[in-house]
């Protein structure tokens, strides 16, 4: 089954063609960074705006790279939530036009159950990869999110763990936007740790009382831009690979803090970890999430850079099972809304 995906929840117009959920046919990504760099962050009505004027042309490259034509494609898949409201709904709205002029299948996915299935792709059990299948429990952790996912089915997935307030990626790129790096600060940060101590500055992990599992980043975050506020005005110079490399240890630790949590709880029995966010292309989390996950022997799956971002891959991947999951002579009723909305909030055990 041939999907092609589309992806327009933030400030990245993306399309692909995936089949059967695990086997990428093409992969393409119109990126906006030149134009929110001048901003310092996305700019939702700017991001809208330029998805409409990208979306035709991601989506007839995906096919062309693909070597196929509408007339191939079996259903039209696109992220309708979470996201902003704004750029969602070009990419929904371009999805039901498509469906609805081809006569195909419109598959809705959510974008959180998106990116974790955009693992199903890389270990898809051909090239020598073993092929990943649920149950798993999974960490997603990007600008607008952070949590633990238990996995229990293609389709069915359960909240462990929450932030109560910031995500890990809002925090990122909100202290290297401070620091003086450069939009998108994430991974320019990432690279500058390296020539740091993270011993030098001492930053504390917020527990959630009784909620084991649930993040809060937002006063870290907070004493990050006070630190740097107070040395402002204090004229004291700080040693900004210092800060950065403290910063993500600190990040890094309230992560794998909980996912340790996790690892020694009873109900925690499939051994096996995913990875998936913006926030999973650092260098540090990832290196500190393989030694935890050797230490407990857990599976860790980690997916590509190229995947950790938002793009068409996983929203197609996820898209195959979400179709499979309806029985087959229900399809036609299931998938065939055209009134469709978007919404920028959505819990992702939710349909």
């Amino acid at each position: 089954m041939k999907i092609l995906s589309i992806e327009s929840s933030c400030d990245e117009t993306c399309a692909a063609v995936v089949e059967d959920g695990r086997k990428i046919l093409s992969n393409v990504v119109a990126s906006q960074i030149e134009t929110h760099a001048l901003y310092g962050g996305v700019v939702p009505e700017i991001a809208s705006r330029a998805h409409s004027e990208a979306i035709y042309g991601v989506c007839e490259k995906a096919l062309s790279d693909a070597s196929l034509t509408m007339d191939d494609i079996d259903a039209v898949a696109v992220t309708n939530c979470p996201g902003l409201i704004g750029a969602l709904l070009v990419g929904v709205n371009f999805a039901k036009s498509l469906a609805y002029a081809y006569n195909k299948p419109l598959i809705p996915v959510h974008h959180i159950k998106a990116h974790i299935s955009a693992i199903y792709t890389v270990y898809n059990g051909e090239d020598g990869t073993k092929k990943l299948e649920p149950p798993f429990a999974a960490l997603v952790a990007s600008g607008g999110h952070t949590s633990l996912i238990g996995v229990d089915s293609y389709t069915d997935f359960r909240i462990l763990g929450v932030t109560r307030d910031d995500a890990a990626g809002e925090c990122f790129d909100k202290v290297a936007r401070l620091l003086g790096f450069p939009y998108p600060g994430g991974a320019k940060m990432d690279a500058a740790t390296y020539d740091g101590n993270n011993k030098a500055y001492k930053f504390s992990d917020a527990h959630v009382k009784d909620c084991p599992l649930d993040f809060s980043f937002s006063g870290l975050k907070t004493s990050a831009v006070n630190a740097l506020h107070t040395a402002e005005q204090k004229g004291e110079e700080i040693n900004r690979e210092d800060f950065a490399s403290s910063f993500t240890e600190a990040v890094v630790h309230a992560i794998t803090s909980r996912i340790k949590i996790l690892f020694e709880s009873e109900g925690f029995t499939s051994k096996k970890l995913v990875i998936a966010g913006g926030v999973a292309a650092n260098s540090h989390l990832r290196t500190a999430l393989t030694s935890l996950c050797e230490k407990y022997g857990v599976e860790l799956y980690l997916p590509p850079k190229k995947l950790c971002g938002d793009n068409g891959v996983m929203t197609g991947a996820q898209a195959y099972y979400e179709y499979m999951a309806v029985p087959e002579d229900k399809r036609t009723e299931a998938f065939s809304n055209l009134a469709l909305n978007a919404y920028a909030t959505k819990d992702c055990d939710k349909k």
